[in-house]
């Protein structure tokens, strides 16, 4: 950065680093037409043509604004830098989730912008994951003598003096999340974002800005996270002049923020990387960051247990025997965690009823959740509980006591989805009842997993909500949200919480601060997992990304896969399984228990070592998982459809030693690394759909 002499903060670069910066990307003043200048009769300096910082609209910068106060006075800032500090660490953020380290690994530099005019700080932070190869920034907007409505405020804004990119992004949709997509840069502006209340299944708060020629192992990569779990929007956008301005923040669709006369607002923060090293670079570096200093759980770097969910085996009709004899057979295949889903609290039997009433259903489990989760602890397993608290149903204790509780408009029927309302985590009294509920459930029994779900996005909001003020009501939303997940898993932190929102609809970072794994994604199927978890493992660590085995015709498509297909898909994340295990054949309890013994020896492999993306087609799909030290190697190939006089497939292994030996138990042979990588492995010529094989290797 570097403040000009009229103290405009403009932006020089960001990049890989150099030894020393000596201005060689000179600043060059032309004369533009339609460029506005802010000196009188000096023509050639505008700021529609400088490389800004952070930037307002009003006052000669065209492109899009990073901030928007409206006073008295209007809605321009003229934004000159004031000071700037530099200190070892890294302040917490307000009631937000957000990075953290030790002094000794990062440092932070704040920089205080001021419009004299409306009185008004910007104050941007810059914190320095040296290390880790990361930068967090988010801006605290404060006002001085005049209240102010804040419109629109950015995390970060980033010009760059080029458009020679292509867009990474993560799209999709219900049972289709996290699609990885690909966008050439073209005249105009490329956004994503979310209007749902939640950052949705078709949105991710991520952005990457690669160059047009990367690959896996080559070029360069910057990507943005936007560490939120609302509203939220991300733009890149192209001038006349073939720059590009590239932002990320809350969504100003619905938004705008009071400030009386010294009030100050945060933004959420946005974590900013760059590498070299393709996209298998961006991966692994994001990977490691959000382990080390974004996932704030004890059990960051635990291994996850090996889980049985019982929803596909019996939705909402079971009895506590049916529930231990499905617990009965997953103790007996080597599983280590047993999960009750929806259906046993209130008066819960379909998705008509009960929700916000979190007490147990005796007619289902006579003998509560604590002799439930004693039978299911003396079986040697653990016990675990699905919970919805954000939602609330007419059909509801809850509801007849407080209807008001219910995000709604005076005078409207309700809109419904999944037949249940949204309860408005604006108002405290609402999180504090949640905390207070969800606290006895928790201390009523031995559970140590909790999958919090969150099955519909937000509607019917009122000049009722959130002090009176709809526009800050979305915001408010989430702040409740953050406000009881921090209360509970502090409370709580030999809980295993797991995020999902009818799958991936709120898989972001913010989330994950609180909630080291998510489900990924409400689609079972094998087949569909694979570009679902792929896209969610290219920027989130593996052991975040929950993945089960279900029964088959699957449930969501239909599809009929192998079993071994269905496992070794399942063994991309965190194995899971979610079907009747007592309706199995002998045969097929076996290859449970197989798979579950097979997974527990590649467990810190998987969830903890490195991900490469192999040869990758539209009909095939090959991965390698290597741990840290290289001493064992996970290696996946699926098919999808059989060909006729389909060629053979050969695929070379990435990440392991060259000079070291690995050997190979289900090829009964072992290989040198250098061989593995460099020529490859056939892969077996089967003509059926859906196969797929794993293949260990251990380093002799």
């Amino acid at each position: 950065m570097q403040v000009l002499e009229n103290d405009i903060l403009v932006h020089r670069y960001f990049g890989k680093k150099v030894n020393q910066f000596s201005s060689s990307n000179k600043i060059t003043y032309l004369d533009r037409a339609f460029s506005p200048s802010p000196i009188s009769g000096n023509r050639t300096f505008s700021l529609d043509t400088l490389s800004m910082e952070y930037s307002s609209n009003g006052l000669g910068d065209f492109r899009a604004a990073a901030i928007e106060v409206r006073n008295e006075f209007g809605t321009a800032l003229d934004l000159r830098y004031q000071t700037h500090r530099i200190f070892k660490g890294k302040k917490k953020l307000l009631d937000l989730p957000a990075s953290f380290a030790s002094e000794e690994e990062v440092e932070t530099l704040e920089i205080d912008l001021y419009d004299q005019l409306t009185d008004v700080t910007v104050t941007l932070s810059y914190s320095v994951f040296e290390e880790a190869n990361f930068l967090a920034r988010s801006v605290v907007i404060q006002t001085g003598r005049y209240p102010s409505t804040l419109e629109t405020a950015l995390s970060f804004m980033l010009d760059f003096p080029h458009q020679d990119f292509a867009i990474h992004s993560l799209t999709g949709r219900y049972g289709y999340e996290k699609e990885w997509t690909v966008t050439p840069i073209t005249k105009g502006k490329y956004s994503i974002g979310s209007i749902r209340g939640a950052s949705s299944h078709s949105r991710t708060p991520f952005l990457a800005l690669a160059s047009k020629d990367v690959t896996e192992d080559y070029g360069e990569v910057y990507s943005a996270h936007l560490v939120y779990s609302g509203n939220f929007t991300g733009f890149v956008e192209t001038t006349a002049l073939e720059t590009c301005r590239w932002g990320m923040g809350l969504n100003d669709w619905g938004f705008c923020w009071k400030l009386e006369a010294h009030q100050s607002f945060q933004t959420p923060e946005a974590l900013l990387s760059y590498t070299d090293r393709g996209l298998t670079g961006m991966t692994q570096t994001s990977h490691a960051f959000l382990q080390k200093h974004l996932v704030r759980s004890p059990f960051a770097n635990k291994p996850r247990p090996i889980l049985i969910n019982n929803w596909e085996a019996t939705y909402f009709h079971f009895t506590e025997e049916k529930i231990l004899s499905l617990a009965r057979e997953a103790q007996q295949a080597g599983i280590e965690l047993f999960v009750l889903d929806d259906g046993w609290f209130g008066k819960r039997n379909n998705d008509e009823s009960s929700l916000g009433d979190w007490y147990v259903n005796k007619e289902k489990l006579p003998n509560g959740l604590n002799g439930l989760a004693e039978a299911i602890n003396d079986l040697g397993m653990e016990f675990g509980l699905w919970f919805e608290p954000e939602m609330i149903s007419v059909d509801s204790e809850l509801y007849r006591k407080h209807p008001d509780w219910a995000i709604h408009i005076k005078g409207r029927e309700h809109i419904y989805s999944r037949e249940q309302l949204v309860l408005d985590l604006s108002k405290k009294e609402v999180c504090d009842y949640l905390i207070d509920s969800i606290t006895r459930v928790l201390q009523s029994a031995n559970i140590t997993y909790v999958k919090w779900d969150m099955n519909r996005n937000i509607t019917s909001i009122s000049e009722g909500q959130a002090n009176a003020t709809k526009h800050e009501f979305y915001h408010r939303y989430i702040l409740g949200l953050y406000r009881i997940l921090d209360t509970l898993t502090q409370a709580f932190p030999h809980v295993l919480f797991e995020s999902c929102a009818g799958g991936g609809g709120r898989n972001d970072l913010g989330m994950l601060y609180y909630m080291p794994q998510a489900w990924a994604s409400d689609n079972t199927d094998a087949i569909g997992r694979l570009s679902i978890q792929e896209g969610t493992s290219l920027i989130y660590p593996i052991a975040s990304m929950g993945a089960h085995v279900s029964a088959v015709p699957n449930h969501q498509v239909g599809r009929i896969t192998p079993f071994s297909t269905r496992g070794n898909v399942a063994m991309l994340g965190n194995l899971g399984y979610e079907l009747d295990l007592t309706a199995l054949s002998d045969s097929k309890k076996k290859e449970v228990a197989s798979q579950t013994a097979l997974y527990k020896s590649i467990r810190q492999t998987v969830q903890f070592g490195n991900i490469y993306r192999l040869q990758q087609t539209e009909n095939t799909k090959a991965y390698t998982y290597v741990n840290k030290d290289k001493s064992q190697a996970v290696f996946t190939f699926v098919k999808i459809l059989a060909q006729p006089e389909a060629p053979l497939v050969q695929v070379r292994l990435k990440g392991l030693e060259e000079r070291a030996l690995y050997h190979c138990p289900q090829l009964d042979a072992s290989f040198y690394g250098d061989e593995l990588m460099n020529i490859g492995l056939t892969m077996p010529h089967i003509q059926k759909d859906f196969f797929s094989v794993q293949y260990i290797f251990n380093k002799i």
